[in-house]
């Protein structure tokens, strides 16, 4: 039997109707929407099913909304019940880290709905008070990207955020910063695409987010995972409340590696991916990372159905 690992989808995943299909035709997936807003006070379900897009893509909705949708296609597949084969690991990708814990028992939904919703606000309100983006860095080197930034930081505050796969990198700073390193890596033979965020995620410029982040883990119920959970800022599994809450704030600030921590996954045996959540920007991933590697995307009923066929 394959060892299987479950990936979940961070931000930058979202798109109006996400989730709608598989809430149509699955009760417990339709649950999860009626639950989160009861809990968040407001129509979340309208804004995944309907948009419109640029509500979406605000920090403090694309979170809640990304979080909310992959719970409900996990619980359309009997939160892991239904696979072909039992999930030996999870991993999730920045705010997938969250649906992951939850998802391997360490948070409960409502607990970890009110962090991410919380989350989003304070990496949205650090934004603003700096004026900051992110750059992501294709074609280069991290030797490469550390010449850059050490140039680009001249100018001001910029360093990688995510290293999400082989030439793969996403670098995060003050405004000006981020402008100056886009021809810096033109020139080094790559290819800079400014991405469309808030601001300076996974950066020093979300201190203020972080410190206020810790004082609400401090008070989330967490508990230990049931199955091997990848922390973002190490790649080595989550452990005690106490640890997950530490590695949690630091995510805020550290850079998310993601290639290492699918790396990690296959050196500990894993032989097959799951991704679950909106979109197939993990699918996409993996296959650079590991291009032999079978990964399968479900986000929609189609890709649901296929999956439940292939376990029968």
């Amino acid at each position: 039997m394959p060892q299987t690992a479950i990936l979940f989808t961070g931000q930058g995943a979202q798109s109006p109707g996400m989730g709608k299909d598989i809430a149509d035709t699955c009760p417990a997936a339709a649950a999860v929407f009626a639950r989160a807003n009861e809990v968040l006070g407001y129509d979340l379900r309208a804004l995944c099913f309907e948009g419109p897009a640029e509500r979406l893509e605000q920090t403090d909705i694309q979170q809640p909304a990304i979080f909310t949708t992959s719970v409900a296609i996990w619980r359309a597949i009997g939160e892991g019940k239904e696979l072909p084969d039992a999930p030996v690991a999870m991993a999730g990708l920045s705010l997938g880290e969250y649906t992951a814990l939850h998802a391997a028992g360490s948070l409960t939904f409502e607990d970890a709905l009110r962090l991410v919703q919380r989350r989003g606000e304070l990496m949205q309100a650090a934004a603003t008070a700096v004026p900051s983006g992110m750059v992501s860095a294709v074609g280069l080197e991290p030797a490469q990207i550390d010449a850059i930034c050490r140039e680009g930081s001249k100018v001001g505050l910029i360093g990688p955020a995510n290293f999400n796969c082989p030439g793969q990198i996403v670098l995060s700073g003050v405004r000006d910063a981020c402008a100056a390193v886009v021809p810096l890596i033109e020139r080094a033979g790559g290819r800079a695409i400014p991405l469309k965020v808030a601001g300076a995620f996974h950066s020093p410029i979300m201190q203020p987010a972080a410190d206020a982040l810790a004082k609400v883990l401090a008070d989330t119920a967490i508990q230990p995972p049931k199955l091997a959970v990848i922390a973002n800022v190490d790649c080595q599994p989550h452990g005690a409340p106490d640890t997950i809450r530490a590695k949690l704030t630091a995510q805020l600030t550290s850079p998310v590696l993601w290639q290492a921590s699918v790396e990690k996954l296959l050196a500990d045996g894993v032989e097959q991916f799951i991704e679950i959540g909106p979109g197939r920007i993990l699918t996409g991933l993996l296959k650079k990372i590991s291009r032999r590697t079978p990964v399968v995307n479900v986000s929609t009923s189609d890709s649901l159905a296929a999956l439940k066929a292939a376990a029968t």
